[in-house]
């Protein structure tokens, strides 16, 4: 395989952010979280954009960030949005364009890792139990990951080195001859 983009997809809280930034000091790489672009092109939070214009709207900046971060001649380490995979030209484009790797946790561990963090930053988990939304985002977003992914990293009861560890083993697999 030709060197890629590296891209992280899963659900929220499942660690895409942490790990993609050690991925990216370990690859030598630059890291974007499609998020952090959203925010810097917006001037608004993901809460914000929300409310003021609708997640319709935050989609179509979500399908600009990812198309932009994929567009970098420089190859990066990207983290997508939890949501970012439920819409088909997302997942085509990391696919043509990246290994992605899916950080894969049960909603519950993800419910406690969200929650210790703080939920507000979260429009999806507002007016509602954590794990219930999540066990729900969950079923509707697993075959979208699944249709997206190269790999799938487990992330239940792991330390950030190990799940780094094993997302940079798959990739270098994958990339294995190339000199990536």
């Amino acid at each position: 395989m030709t060197p890629k983009h590296l891209v992280l997809i899963g659900l929220m809280g499942a660690g895409k952010t942490t790990v993609g930034r050690r991925c990216a000091e370990e690859l030598g790489r630059a890291f974007v979280d499609t998020d952090d672009l959203i925010v810097a092109q917006a001037g608004a939070s993901i809460p914000e954009i929300f409310a003021s214009e609708g997640e319709h709207a935050f989609r179509a900046r979500e399908r600009a960030a990812v198309a932009d971060a994929l567009a970098s001649p420089e190859l990066l380490v990207i983290a997508c949005g939890g949501g970012a995979m439920v819409d088909s030209e997302n997942r085509r484009a990391v696919r043509d364009a990246a290994f992605v790797v899916w950080l894969a946790c049960a909603p519950e561990e993800l419910a406690a890792r969200v929650e210790r963090d703080g939920i507000a930053s979260r429009p999806l988990l507002a007016g509602g139990p954590t794990a219930a939304t999540l066990t729900r985002l969950e079923g509707l977003r697993a075959g979208t990951y699944e249709q997206a992914a190269d790999a799938r990293v487990p992330t239940d009861g792991h330390d950030v080195a190990t799940v780094t560890r094993s997302v940079l083993a798959a990739y270098h697999s994958a990339c294995e001859g190339t000199g990536s």
